[in-house]
Formats: C-alpha cells, structure tokens, sequence
C-alpha cells in the first residue's frame, strides 16, 4: 500500500472506528508493497485476518470464489480494503458480500484510485469517486457517512514521479444498528 493510502486509511480508523478489540478483515489483503494494515489494526487490539484471491505475504484466507466470504451474515466488526477495488471486475459484487457479512454497527473502510496510469495485478479494471462510493452504499444497504477524494494536484509525470500520482477516493460505510440493512433496487428508467 502507498503512502498516502496508508495516511487516508489510518485518518479513517482514527475517526470512524472507536474501540478494539473484534474482527477486521482485509479484503486483497496481499502484500505487494511492503506496507499492510496489519501492525496498524494488530496495535489496536483487532484480530486480523489477510483475504485476498491468490496466496502470498500477508493472506490468511485465500478465496475460491471472489465474490464470496467464508464468514457467516453480520459476524464480521470490521472490513477494510486500500487499493483492491480497481482490480476487481465486479467489484459490486464484493461491496455487497462485504455487507452481507458486516455485522450492524459495524464499519467498512474503502479506498481506492481516482486517477492513475494502468497497473495491470492481474487487471485493472476502474477508478472511483465520490458519487460512485455513495451509490456503493445504498447498493449494499449502508450508511456512507464520509466520502471524499484527494484532488491535490498530481506533480509530475508518469511514472517518474508519483507526488499524489492516484488521487485516492475514501469511504467510510457503516451498516444500520438493530437490524437487516434497507436493500436498494433499482427503479426502470423511464421511457419518453
């Protein structure tokens, strides 16, 4: 994980995730890097589990299916993913597992690029922001309680130099207390 992933995300946990002392899965948890949310969430009192879809540093589960969770509805306290998403063809698909198994009250932290040339690991499929993270959270049922992107300006040219080079999108979700989240479906566009 990059710098500044590492910075949003440990700004998020400081100012969304109270307390210690659950579950925390990181989903494409695979160290590439040499930098994981691992020691961060370790140091807080959390127990860790790695979940990526191949096996590597810093995996502890390795999926057969990418959009299923080994992990019964609502038994997770907390899910974080930095830098995963744009590789993830249906990645819809994983936010709403995510939800499935979060339990309420609970929260997921998502970042992801917003710009940024082609890192193919194995594909490299989106960029996200805002607007996108917000229709993520009415899709899986969740509260988007901060979305944001770091618009700083990109300086220099790819790849030379990388100052802010992936303008990371941040959301923090939380599923509703006391209960099932609301499912949102869709509504048919209207023909004129």
């Amino acid at each position: 994980m990059h710098a500044s992933s590492m910075m949003h995300m440990t700004r998020l946990l400081d100012a969304h995730v109270t307390g210690s002392g659950g579950t925390a899965w990181e989903i494409g948890s695979f160290d590439v890097s040499g930098g994981t949310l691992r020691p961060h969430l370790e140091r807080r009192g959390w127990r860790y589990v790695g979940v990526d879809i191949a096996v590597g540093p810093n995996v502890d589960i390795v999926l057969d299916d990418p959009y299923v969770l080994p992990a019964s509805d609502g038994s997770v306290d907390l899910l974080v993913s930095a830098q995963a998403f744009e590789h993830i063809e249906f990645f819809w698909l994983t936010f709403k597992e995510m939800a499935r198994v979060l339990r309420p009250g609970g929260w997921i932290l998502l970042l992801a690029p917003s710009r940024g040339p082609e890192h193919r690991y194995p594909v490299d499929c989106w960029r996200f922001y805002p607007d996108g993270y917000r229709a993520l959270a009415k899709w899986g049922g969740l509260e988007a309680v901060e979305v944001g992107t770091d618009w700083r300006k990109f300086e220099g040219r790819w790849p030379r130099r990388r100052k802010n080079l992936w303008g990371d999108t941040w959301g923090a979700f939380q599923k509703p207390e006391g209960g099932e989240p609301k499912v949102h479906k869709p509504e048919a566009a209207a023909i004129a």
